[in-house]
């Protein structure tokens, strides 16, 4: 199997690591007034040069710098835009756990106060940096301006400011079109939207409460998907975005649940994104079954990747991530477009059937191919996948990853 030259790679590291006990303490300490920025952001250069060693170590070929610069994912980027107020919401979330209890915790409030404007880069700085410690492709990671609409919504943006909101969107995707632009002219070539809104407005409890706040969650989607495309207009041919679609996930737990059925349409055949980051770690997510949509849509050749966060899939459950990549092989036909890439991300299985792993002791193939193989042999196809057993349908060229 070919490498991928270009991003997205086969796999992705998407969102922030762990922060080292250091920098937490620099940034208390800068908080308190005991050391200055310059010290402060000298911490977090050594931080991100130990982070691109890690990613690099392990074979990773799009490099972030693990959102160590950060405080919050969103709201740094969000509140270095002219207009926008940064504070903590009244409104409580509940975020659920594994083992069935939830965690309270006060969620992110943004308001626009005035006109909103950019200053001469946000992500700019640390990108060069981190351009400059890594010989790979550095990725860089940005909230999706959906982020400054859907919890507030038109109430959160003043009406002074802004009589129309068709003002406000034209504003706020200016702004993303100039940083991703400024970005592009230094050197970016992959850009992620990190967006948990979609996520969000699959979730029925979620949908009630747009409703109550005067939205149409029927609508939403679209709209997002307008403020992305809108964002990234004229951005260089080269230059890959994918989006990230997350469920609120904080300390292990997370807010949204239930499968992207509501969302899947319109997504797939509207976004321009080169790729799509989809959570399915576990039945919170839903089953594949919407990825049948993607062979309706456009031709966008959107990349789908799939996530697993969880630890225990590999070491305790095996053979239960096996059988949910099963029914994959029910909703493929988005397969069988020269133009669609599906890449479906599942750890290696150690455990395996039909005497695969004796096949790989007699020097044969490595035992416990993924399901992602299976889909992307390039060149001639085969009757069936010798590894899982799916049927493929004679004469179809499969697209390489």
């Amino acid at each position: 199997m070919a490498k991928r030259t270009r991003p997205p790679f086969r796999a992705d590291h998407v969102g922030s690591l762990l922060r080292p006990q250091r920098l937490i303490d620099a940034r208390q300490r800068r908080e308190a007034g005991a050391i200055e920025a310059d010290e402060l952001r000298a911490v977090e250069d050594d931080c991100i040069r130990e982070a691109v060693k890690l990613q690099e170590d392990v074979g990773l070929t799009g490099i972030t710098d693990g959102e160590f610069r950060r405080t919050n994912w969103s709201s740094d980027f969000l509140t270095s835009i002219g207009g926008v107020d940064f504070g903590q919401s009244k409104v409580r979330a509940s975020f659920h756990r594994a083992d069935g209890t939830d965690l309270q915790r006060n969620v992110t409030s943004l308001s626009v106060s005035g006109r909103m404007s950019r200053p001469d880069g946000i992500q700019t700085r640390d990108f060069a940096f981190l351009q400059s410690v890594t010989g790979r492709t550095p990725k860089v990671s940005i909230p999706s301006p959906s982020m400054l609409h859907f919890r507030g919504g038109r109430d959160a943006i003043d009406p002074a400011a802004y009589p129309e909101m068709e003002d406000f969107f034209a504003d706020l995707t200016g702004i993303y079109n100039a940083e991703v632009m400024d970005l592009a002219a230094l050197g970016a070539r992959y850009i992620q939207f990190d967006d948990t809104n979609f996520a969000y407005l699959c979730d029925p409890k979620l949908r009630e409460a747009s409703v109550k706040a005067g939205h149409d969650p029927n609508d939403l989607p679209r709209l997002y998907c307008r403020l992305i495309n809108d964002s990234i207009r004229g951005k260089p041919d080269d230059m890959a975005v994918c989006v990230h679609m997350c469920r609120g996930n904080f300390k292990s737990s997370w807010i949204a649940e239930g499968g992207y059925e509501p969302v899947a349409e319109v997504l797939f055949s509207d976004i321009e994104a080169d790729g799509i980051f989809m959570e399915y770690d576990d039945e919170r997510s839903g089953d594949f079954a919407p990825l049948r949509l993607r062979a309706q849509g456009q031709d966008r050749g959107a990349r789908h990747r799939h996530l697993e966060k969880a630890g225990a899939r590999e070491q305790g459950r095996p053979q239960a991530a096996h059988r949910r990549g099963g029914p994959i092989r029910r909703h493929r036909p988005a397969c069988h477009q020269p133009a669609m890439r599906l890449f479906l991300h599942r750890r290696r299985q150690r455990a395996d059937r039909r005497g695969r792993n004796r096949q790989a002791a007699a020097g044969g193939r490595n035992r416990g191919r993924d399901l992602g193989r299976c889909l992307r042999r390039g060149g001639r196809t085969r009757p069936r996948c010798r590894w899982h057993d799916a049927p493929i349908a004679t004469g179809t060229r499969m697209t390489r990853s």
